[in-house]
């Protein structure tokens, strides 16, 4: 029996492998417009925000008139790298099967929602989630707005629901929201993080988080 009607997932490095080139994407950008590089730890903190927060958390000594050009370069890298973007292995065997479980299964990312399409157009998975939620379009995270949204959405209860993430960002928001989360720990953040938000399991690889979801989900 479904414990979850919901399953939420992060996208940059939860199913796609890109937590190492958007952290140097932004340290590009930052030395771009002249700004103190961040390392590498701080830049991978912002992961998970949205665009504009994550760059002037990154680059606090970035002038506000700036943050545009700051922007433009980070797309600029971003893009360069796309075809260096990859989904972790055994993400597709999961979602299928959790979709022949008759869970309802969505994104909540701190892209952009162009940044998420073209994503998902590179890796074929559009016909596997049923709904998402970006940056741009609602508020971002830690604010609960794009789960409630979703939740809506579906008709899903805050306790059908569940969060699948690796930043802190991502769990902040389940919290928020009253549902469910699970931390991985193959991305962004430092599993040793996670424990202020409670989340119900920490997966070190999607194998095993699929093998956890199947198991509880």
């Amino acid at each position: 029996m479904r414990r979850y009607d919901l399953i939420a997932f992060d996208w940059d490095g939860t199913l796609f492998d890109s937590t190492a080139i958007i952290v140097r994407c932004i340290q590009e950008a930052v030395r771009d417009v002249g700004g103190t590089v961040p390392s590498a730890q701080d830049a991978a903190y912002v992961i998970g925000m949205a665009l504009m927060p994550a760059l002037a958390h990154a680059a606090p000594d970035v002038p506000v008139e700036k943050y545009p050009q700051l922007n433009e370069r980070y797309r600029h890298h971003y893009f360069q790298h796309q075809d260096d973007l990859i989904l972790f292995e055994g993400v597709v065997e999961m979602l299928q099967t959790l979709r022949q479980r008759q869970h309802v299964l969505a994104v909540a990312t701190g892209k952009s929602r162009a940044g998420l399409n073209q994503a998902l157009d590179s890796v074929e998975l559009h016909h596997l989630f049923d709904g998402s939620r970006t940056a741009d379009e609602t508020a971002g995270k830690p604010n609960p707005q794009m789960l409630q949204e979703l939740m809506s959405e579906f008709d899903v209860t805050p306790e059908r629901t569940l969060m699948i993430g690796d930043t802190t960002h991502d769990l902040e928001m389940a919290h928020h929201a009253g549902c469910a989360s699970i931390g991985v720990s193959y991305g962004a953040h430092e599993p040793s993080t996670f424990d202020r938000w409670s989340p119900r399991y920490i997966a070190h690889s999607v194998p095993e988080l699929q093998a956890w979801l199947l198991a509880h989900g």
